[in-house]
């Protein structure tokens, strides 16, 4: 991606100056549209992978005779290095600019992906996992942070962040269903070469449509705070994963949630008391912002929790092979991806407050019909309960995302984008261990009192969407103090 095409100030080339519209509101970059399609499909390949990956845990298993521990670690090792880095990720490409951080992070992901590829054994998989979530802690932010950088009208950049929400949500349904076909197909490593030739893709076209990026008067990086936020982070993610194995109160886990919370009062106490922040703590004092974030963490935290107990359902209930299942997936799916774009129209019109609150009340009605579900309950039961969730998640989504953005400076972009994709992470992380937690202890106490494996575990899907169905309405309550219109 040319730095020749700016300065440090965003600016297109001279033989293309930003026009203005009708009505005199300058227009940003004049191929913002073009810049768009670039930063969704770079977008994709990262959301993607989060979800291919799930198919291939039984092919792994038997091909490199990886056990539940290795298993666990292929896929965690993923999240834990993009949680860890992505506040890192978003200073960094504020202050050396955005465009220089979604290319490296292409590179660093391609890199992860070809050897993860042609890796042959768990630990070198782990490995390779990990690299790729280094890459994707740089990639998930910048695209954000460039959005907001070039759509500078607010009507614009609303229509293009529902947008590129959209594609979170159909990467969330292609990922199953391209991982099925490609296991029928190919080899397994099939599964991490397919990105290749979608990153070289972006980084080709990124080269010439996303312009220069970075804070117009960037301070000097906060090493001691960047340390801490990794190190808060890892500690913080690891004990959460780790959580439903160890147990939620052992004292392992109790121990590593210690040590987290006591590292992130460090990088707290340091981003106050330092003159140049990596994160300036100013901004949780909006309480827009703050309640937009904690909206995301409750999305994700209901959504990724609901993928993950469905996803079982309709392979170990009702017997659907890995690729039939993500078929099965990719009505909720698109419901998330139609429904986007319509909530942050919704906000541009209304504000983000009624796109927020119908969206969370619509997560919290999906996850309590899901809740009656039994385990004569048929594939049609489950897609109605999943659309209605994702619809939710859809309308709430984008307009929580614009909501967030729109009160950060310019200057912030980058860090502000890093904060947004760290909730969201967060979410999605608790989504799955919890959901996972409250599942895996009623169906143990249900096949110990007689009861089939199949209906144990839909008795313990039912009780921990109830948790998702609460958290939902509790968010809706946080909207409606937080984010009225100004």
């Amino acid at each position: 991606m040319s730095a020749a095409l700016a300065p440090p100030r965003l600016k297109a080339p001279a033989s293309a100056a930003p026009a203005a519209s009708p009505a005199g509101t300058p227009q940003g970059y004049p191929r913002r549209w073009y810049t768009l399609a670039v930063l969704c499909l770079s977008l994709l390949v990262i959301v993607v992978d989060s979800t291919i990956v799930n198919v291939a845990l039984p092919t792994f298993a038997r091909d490199l005779h990886a056990g539940t521990s290795g298993l666990q670690w292929i896929v965690d090792a993923y999240t834990l290095t993009f949680a860890a880095l992505l506040l890192l990720a978003g200073a960094i490409a504020d202050r050396y600019g955005r465009h220089h951080a979604l290319t490296a992070g292409l590179a660093v992901f391609a890199a992860g992906s070809l050897a993860a590829a042609l890796t042959h054994s768990t630990a070198e998989l782990i490995a390779a996992r990990a690299i790729m979530g280094v890459g994707g802690a740089f990639i998930m932010p910048a695209t954000l942070s460039i959005i907001t950088s070039v759509f500078t009208d607010h009507a614009e950049r609303t229509k293009a962040i529902g947008l590129w929400s959209a594609v979170s949500g159909l990467g969330v349904a292609i990922g199953p269903v391209a991982g099925g076909w490609l296991l029928a197909h190919f080899s397994w490593g099939s599964i991490f070469l397919v990105n290749l030739p979608i990153v070289a893709v972006a980084l080709a076209a990124g080269h010439w449509l996303v312009p220069a990026s970075r804070a117009p008067h960037a301070t000097r990086l906060d090493l001691t705070g960047a340390l801490l936020s990794v190190a808060a982070l890892t500690a913080l993610t690891y004990a959460i994963i780790e959580a439903p194995v160890n147990g939620w109160l052992s004292g392992r886990t109790l121990g590593l949630g210690a040590i987290a919370v006591g590292l992130l009062g460090a990088f707290f106490l340091r981003e106050a008391r330092t003159g140049h922040p990596m994160l300036p703590l100013t901004v949780f004092r909006n309480p827009r912002f703050t309640g937009a974030g904690i909206t995301l963490t409750i999305l994700f935290f209901a959504l990724s929790g609901a993928v993950f107990l469905t996803t079982q359902i309709y392979q170990l209930v009702l017997g659907y092979s890995p690729l039939a299942a993500g078929l099965r997936a990719l009505p909720s799916a698109a419901a998330l991806a139609v429904f986007s774009p319509v909530g942050a129209s919704l906000a541009k019109r209304a504000g983000a407050l009624v796109p927020v609150t119908i969206g969370l009340s619509a997560v919290a009605a999906g996850l309590v019909f899901f809740a009656t579900g039994s385990a004569t309950s048929g594939y049609g039961h489950y897609v109605i309960a999943m659309i209605a969730v994702s619809t939710g998640i859809g309308l709430a989504m984008s307009a929580a995302t614009s909501a967030s953005m729109r009160e950060l400076p310019p200057a912030q972009a980058g860090v502000g984008s890093a904060v947004n994709d760290t909730t969201r992470n967060m979410g999605s992380v608790l989504g799955v261990a919890v959901f996972g937690s409250i599942t895996a202890s009623v169906t143990a106490s249900k096949v110990a009192a007689g009861h089939t494996m199949a209906s144990a575990f839909v008795s313990g899907a039912d009780q921990a969407v109830i948790a998702g169905a609460i958290a939902a309405i509790a968010g809706a309550a946080i909207a409606v103090r937080t984010l009225r219109n100004r």
